[in-house]
């Protein structure tokens, strides 16, 4: 553990490392979201607990009904937990107002949508710039620029949506998505919407960003076929962790053919879900 302090020099928060250094970026201890929907309350998520260190590359993965998009929203600071604690660099963000929230969303998370989230009569250039004009950032263009061409898009800068392939509003969303230098990106099924080819591109763009500059990643997806590429994955099943293994070897993007679903299912639940000890299924 690491101890953080505050100005006055008093002691914040232990923040968690492992074996090999690295701080959590997110520590969820034992939280729970219920809803209240008239008299009946929906318990969603049901003491849930987890740690994603620095440049680790992880997807969380469940069906259905599993409470996966809950644990999304929490994790990117869209919503709040019902009870426990989520710090996020080693911010308790758990009990933040809306405004406090709004700025860590800014300055510690990009996101990565599946619709891409691009304003329509706006360039490419723009757009990424709008993290940055939000923040009050200096020297916005140049850093916007740096972030398309590190995505591959420095002759698209002033492209609008309309003239840009799938794949190519994908790269700018994840060009906004870093601008900011976030603490991770969290990423909601990014290549579901794209062709294989775009899909593989793209995916080929976060295994780089995670390999050379060591940036934290998060996918929540359903497709097992993503989940091989991670390093780690996380299964969700009725609003608990069952399931939460490293990836012995992580597929290349591009470097394999997809097989058909039944063995994707097939592979995955091989290598992670029936991969663990018993008490991780309790």
């Amino acid at each position: 553990m690491i101890r953080l302090f505050n100005r006055n020099g008093k002691r914040a928060e232990e923040v968690a490392v492992d074996e090999n250094g690295r701080r959590a970026v997110i520590d969820v201890r034992n939280i729970t979201k219920t809803y209240q929907m008239g008299e009946v309350s929906l318990q969603v998520l049901k003491g849930i607990s987890l740690k994603v260190y620095e440049g680790e590359f992880v997807s969380i993965m469940g069906p259905s009904g599993s409470g996966k998009s809950t644990l999304m929203n929490i994790l990117g600071c869209l919503d709040q937990p019902t009870s426990g604690e989520y710090y996020l660099d080693g911010v308790d963000v758990s009990k933040l107002s809306e405004n406090e929230l709004a700025r860590i969303r800014n300055k510690k998370i990009g996101f990565v949508f599946q619709n891409f989230n691009l304003l329509k009569r706006t360039s490419a250039l723009r757009q990424v710039e709008l993290p940055l004009i939000y923040g009050g950032v200096s020297g916005r263009s140049k850093k916007a620029k740096a972030a398309l061409e590190a995505v591959g898009l420095g002759n698209r800068l002033n492209h609008l949506p309309s003239e840009l392939s799938g794949g190519q509003q994908q790269r700018v969303a994840i060009a906004r998505a870093l601008v900011n230098e976030p603490s991770m990106i969290l990423a909601d099924e990014p290549t579901g919407n794209l062709d294989s080819r775009s899909g593989t591109e793209v995916m080929q763009i976060f295994q780089q960003l995670n390999r050379e500059k060591g940036i934290t990643t998060v996918f929540v997806t359903h497709d097992p076929w993503i989940a091989r590429h991670t390093q780690r994955v996380i299964m969700i099943r009725d609003g608990k962790v069952v399931a939460d293994r490293k990836v012995a070897q992580p597929l290349v993007a591009g470097e394999s053919e997809r097989p058909s679903e039944a063995e994707e299912l097939e592979g995955i639940f091989q290598e992670v879900y029936y991969g663990g000890s018993r008490e991780e299924y309790n």
